[in-house]
């Protein structure tokens, strides 16, 4: 397991040494991102803390931020110390409380924190901010890496499925019939290898319930069918390739698979768009729900009127930041829920591929790291790990 390092930069009279991957433009990573260093004085506010960075990952999110394509802008700063206004990018990542205000409770020295706001800016080695953007973790029984990756995707999957599934309830003027915890019922999702996708799979294991799940072929018919038994390994009821689910006999074959249709599929979850997310609409019962929460394919969304008319299936869009900004609360009970199933073994987030911080790393490094995360058919998702900073 990787281990926090217990060494941070300090220069003179006491000012911390800090480097962080800014933009100063939206555009590809590769061409806009730079390493910018900075002092930070050893006099913080009194309402504020010291971090130090220790895991940051790399999401398809943050690098939409950086492109300038993403829902949510980073307000360009020089709060510190960028020749020109610049945004740090990094919406999820783990923290070491370095040094506390003078009127900070709460939190103490070697604490660990993750960001209670979301575009916070963790692609850096250390922060200093309010106490209030941070929330406390337990870290007993957590490595780095399990911490910095819990908040962006199992919680996306943890939410729509509580929330559009399990315990969701009637929904008061809708007419959408609930999927219930340890019912058997089934949900669909494409993009299964994401990290949502895989925290789906897990949820519903968990909590009784039954998936189908779509994944892109990969290059050879070994890894395809080493991939879907890497994801029935993880819960999955039934993996298919995306050609098959497009397929005119995808619709015999969904009526196999939900004993001749009599098992209705109330839950599709959409990451990809296209023919693909057609595909997800199309094999809803009546009555259900397809959320929509990525667009990967970049491609629309087409829905036929006929579902919308003869079988009333609902289509939603699902943002989590605007989730956590409604119920602080609910957030960090999900959280601590998640990271209890890490910690007895129910639970595992996507493979990822380590990427050392020291300080001496090269900016190149830095930012082919997150130039990697646009690639297809990765080993793992791209995480900063950081050692002497």
């Amino acid at each position: 397991m990787p281990r926090a390092a217990a060494r941070y930069k300090s220069g003179p009279y006491g000012y911390t040494q800090a480097k962080a991957l800014v933009f100063s433009k939206n555009g590809e990573p590769e061409e806009v991102l730079s390493l910018h260093s900075h002092s930070i004085s050893p006099s913080i506010p009194s309402s504020s803390v010291l971090v130090r960075t220790l895991a940051a990952p790399v999401n398809p999110a943050d690098i939409n931020t950086v492109q300038g394509t993403y829902g949510a802008k980073l307000p360009f700063t020089s709060l510190i110390g960028t020749s020109e206004p610049s945004a740090v990018p990094g919406n999820e990542g783990l923290f070491e409380v370095v040094s506390t205000g003078s009127s900070v409770s709460g939190l103490q020295k070697g604490d660990w924190v993750i960001p209670a706001v979301s575009q916070f800016g963790t692609w850096r080695t250390h922060a200093v901010d309010d106490a209030a953007k941070f929330l406390k973790i337990n870290k007993d029984g957590l490595n780095p890496v399990q911490a910095a990756t819990v908040s962006v995707n199992p919680c996306s999957a943890y939410r729509m499925l509580r929330h559009y599934g399990p315990n969701a309830g009637f929904k008061a003027g809708m007419g959408m019939k609930p999927l219930e915890v340890g019912s058997g019922e089934w949900f669909i999702q494409n993009g299964a290898n994401s990290g949502v996708g895989r925290a789906a799979i897990q949820f519903g294991n968990l909590w009784g319930l039954r998936s189908i799940n779509v994944i892109r072929e990969r290059d050879t018919p070994e890894a395809t069918e080493a991939l879907k038994q890497e994801l029935l390994d993880l819960g999955a009821d039934v993996v298919v390739t995306d050609s098959q689910f497009i397929s005119r006999e995808w619709k015999d074959q969904l009526a196999e698979i939900t004993r001749k249709g009599r098992e209705q599929i109330l839950l599709g979850l959409n990451c990809v768009g296209g023919k693909s997310a057609t595909a997800v609409a199309r094999s809803l019962g009546e009555g259900g729900t397809m959320v929509s929460y990525g667009g990967m394919g970049k491609q629309p969304v087409a829905l036929p009127v006929g579902l919308l008319i003869f079988k009333d299936v609902r289509f939603v869009g699902f943002w989590l930041s605007k989730w956590n900004e409604k119920d602080v609360s609910g957030r960090q009970h999900m959280i601590e829920d998640i990271l209890n199933l890490v910690r007895e073994g129910k639970f595992r987030d996507v493979p990822v591929e380590e990427v050392k911080w020291d300080w001496n790393t090269e900016e190149t490094t830095l930012r082919n790291t997150v130039q990697r995360g646009l690639q297809g058919f990765k080993k793992g998702k791209g995480v900063f790990i950081f050692g002497d900073t």
